[in-house]
């Protein structure tokens, strides 16, 4: 019989096309199923019917860290995409998140198809604070879909 336990949610994984992100939050792994309301004319009966619409997707937020050593390739990277999606270049990529067991194996795979990033936010700057810089990228996507 198989062993059944609850996931923790700190133990994650984030990949973008071919590059794996060290990340600290991940949000927006959300979907909507909008609904449509219909009556038609010929019903004997005075009430709407409900049939599922179209599907609405959130725009997924991911925050890590800033790094002196990497962080400003990573923003060039970024940076990139957000002004230059219009040129020949292909910019959209599957974001895939995975939820980890304690043996570092994909329990849960959330895939955000054909993605792109359209807000880049740098950390906020406090004289007083002790905080370590954050960097969140927001990306949207075409579709999110459970994998095996």
């Amino acid at each position: 019989m198989a062993k059944t336990y609850a996931l923790p949610k700190f133990h994650f994984r984030v990949k973008f096309g071919d590059t794996e992100f060290n990340c600290t939050e991940v949000s927006g792994l959300d979907f909507e199923r909008e609904m449509i309301e219909y009556r038609a004319g010929a019903d004997i009966e005075y009430h709407k019917t409900k049939q599922p619409g179209l599907s609405k997707y959130s725009n997924i937020t991911i925050k890590r860290g800033s790094f002196a050593d990497k962080s400003a390739e990573f923003y060039k990277q970024w940076v990139k995409t957000v002004y230059f999606q219009e040129s020949n270049e292909e910019f959209r990529g599957d974001l895939t998140i995975s939820l980890l067991d304690e043996n570092h194996k994909p329990v849960i795979n959330w895939k955000a198809e054909r993605a792109y990033i359209t807000k880049i936010q740098s950390t906020d700057l406090k004289a007083d604070g002790n905080e370590i810089a954050i960097e969140t990228a927001e990306f949207a996507h075409e579709k999110l879909s459970l994998l095996e």
